[in-house]
């Protein structure tokens, strides 16, 4: 068997599976990038706007808590809320300065109670 010496090496297969491992490891490289939660999160470009009528609840840089317009403390928006039907909806208006364990606070009281509609109102981010 008289067998010819290779004279030339295709390179393709090797570029192809190249260009598939270069493809991975950018996608990878993106999604480690952009898959942080953002911590900024006060402002939104597409904010749901509903008609529904809700209970507010306003956090003030302070530290005061508002229930409709009304300044209560933690235990009197428990007795507050405790008196409403578990299928009422809260609208948490947050400063974007406050302490997160206020913010904390306030839902717990709300989760004790057994509320699960609860929202937290944003503004639309200046484009």
């Amino acid at each position: 068997m008289d067998e010819e010496p290779i004279s030339a090496l295709n390179v393709i297969p090797f570029v192809d599976i190249m260009l598939v491992l270069f493809t991975v490891v950018l996608t990878t490289a993106n999604f480690i990038a952009t898959g942080r939660i953002p911590v900024s999160l006060p402002q939104t470009t597409h904010a749901e706007t509903g008609q529904q009528k809700n209970k507010t609840i306003d956090l003030t840089l302070g530290g005061a808590i508002y229930f409709d317009g009304e300044q209560v403390t933690k235990d009197t928006l428990a007795e507050k809320a405790g008196g409403l039907p578990p299928e009422t909806s809260f609208l948490i208006r947050a400063d974007r300065a406050i302490q997160f364990q206020q913010f904390v606070d306030v839902t717990d009281v709300l989760k004790q109670l057994k509320f699960t509609k609860v929202a937290v109102q944003t503004r639309n981010a200046a484009k």
